[in-house]
């Protein structure tokens, strides 16, 4: 076997590819995205943990709601039982509804304007369980191509190292494409779970949405 490639051999096999070490024998600009990616990733799963939670919450409270207004002699009897305090959007809805159709003293245009009003409601609603679901769609689209700015840095370094040293063996350019690699990496990790996270949880909005709608057509129909 050739010297310098029995060298460089060696050299490889002496050489820590551990994550940490990646990490602490990276360029700046390449330890900045890595960090950048981490912090991304880390809250990226503390939102998907957080609106999980959330929605698992809103759809089977919503379900006991909706339960209990069928259930009952008449709408009127159902609001005395709610809560005016309650944070479950359907019950706000409801009350929101409720309290413009009892405050209407002309009754020529009740539905409309009650219906402007559950409107109005259902929106701000809306915005409270959807909130924050675009850091998930940035991180998702985003992410990839900041690993990939990595990338592209960390074997810009490699190539530089090979022409410093003249030296054209594995050994020099192995750990920056190493590192290079690595901010790929992380960039896919962060991404991957924020699309699938984004795309379930603005399915579960539709799928919310269309159900505080549903009601407040019922709603209407009763008064």
């Amino acid at each position: 076997m050739d010297p310098i490639t029995t060298t460089a051999a060696a050299s490889l096999g002496t050489t820590d590819f551990s994550i940490i070490t990646l990490f602490m024998r990276a360029d700046l600009v390449v330890k900045l995205v890595i960090i950048s990616l981490l912090v991304a990733s880390v809250f990226s799963w503390a939102l998907i943990f957080d609106k999980y939670r959330i929605f698992k919450k809103l759809f089977k409270e919503t379900q006991l709601v909706e339960d209990q207004f069928w259930s009952s002699r008449s709408a009127s009897e159902f609001y005395k039982k709610t809560d005016g305090g309650s944070e479950n959007p359907l019950v706000i809805v409801f009350r929101a509804g409720m309290e413009c159709a009892q405050d209407q003293k002309s009754k020529g245009q009740l539905v409309e304007r009650t219906k402007r009003v559950m409107d109005v409601s259902i929106d701000k609603e809306i915005e409270k369980y959807e909130k924050n679901l675009t850091f998930l769609a940035t991180v998702g689209s985003v992410a990839p191509f900041i690993g990939l700015f990595g990338t592209v840095w960390g074997i810009m370094n490699s190539f530089q190292s090979i022409a410093i040293s003249r030296n054209t063996s594995l050994a020099i350019v192995a750990p920056g494409i190493a590192e290079a690699l690595f901010a790929t990496a992380l960039g896919l990790l962060a991404a991957i779970p924020a699309v699938v996270a984004y795309n379930k949880f603005s399915s579960d909005s539709r799928k919310y949405t269309q159900k505080l709608e549903n009601f407040t057509q019922s709603f209407l129909t009763i008064i």
